[in-house]
């Protein structure tokens, strides 16, 4: 499979989709407050460093967003980006309303 049909497949049939590194500690706070605040919503995480083509994938998610770190957060379809957005967004309550969409 190629690796933008991966991702963007990955967008569009998952409510979460997290594009993480294993050892990053921005992406173990967004997959922790996911965890903690919607532990039942289906989520999918790529650690790319773990990934023979994760290089790739953070290449293409790049070119898609114009954000080239992780975390790179998508909830149902929509970017919401690195960590410090997705805890804003929390915060907010945009999150909340976006995963409920």
């Amino acid at each position: 499979m190629a690796v933008e049909q991966l991702v963007d497949s990955s967008i569009d049939e998952n409510t979460i989709t997290i594009f993480s590194k294993s050892w990053c500690p921005y992406c173990k706070a967004s997959k922790g407050l996911f965890q903690r605040e919607f532990p039942d919503v289906p989520t999918k995480i790529f650690e790319l460093d773990q990934m023979e083509e994760g290089a790739e994938i953070q290449a293409y998610l790049a070119k898609k967003t114009g954000q080239r770190t992780v975390p790179n957060i998508f909830v149902n379809k929509e970017h919401i980006g690195g960590n410090d957005d997705t805890q804003a967004a929390f915060k907010s309550g945009k999150l909340t309303t976006l995963v409920a969409a």
